[in-house]
């Protein structure tokens, strides 16, 4: 069994940690393309280098599943990945 969180600014995710039963934690960070949306997103906003920018970054609440922490790790990035590509794919 793992618990998860994962970092977002904005609701645009950017990264997880998780743990598991056996005291490992394995934290992994999202594709670039999350990174630059938020860059895009927060310099639309006039955010960048400012408190506000710093202030909107939050771990969620922690989630469960089962598996080990890299189990559980890889599949979220690949979900979250796969979520937003087909959220935001054009047309």
């Amino acid at each position: 069994m793992a618990n998860y969180q994962v970092m977002s600014w904005h609701g645009i995710p950017s990264a997880v940690k998780v743990g598991d039963d056996t005291g490992a934690t394995v934290r992994r960070q999202l594709p670039a393309f999350f990174q630059q949306e938020i860059d895009r997103v927060a310099m639309a906003e006039g955010l960048i280098d400012s408190d506000a920018y710093l202030d909107d970054w939050q771990w969620s609440e922690e989630g469960t599943r089962e598996g080990t922490a890299e189990e559980v790790a890889d599949a979220l990035v690949e979900e979250l990945a796969e979520e937003w590509l087909q959220a935001n794919r054009p047309g």
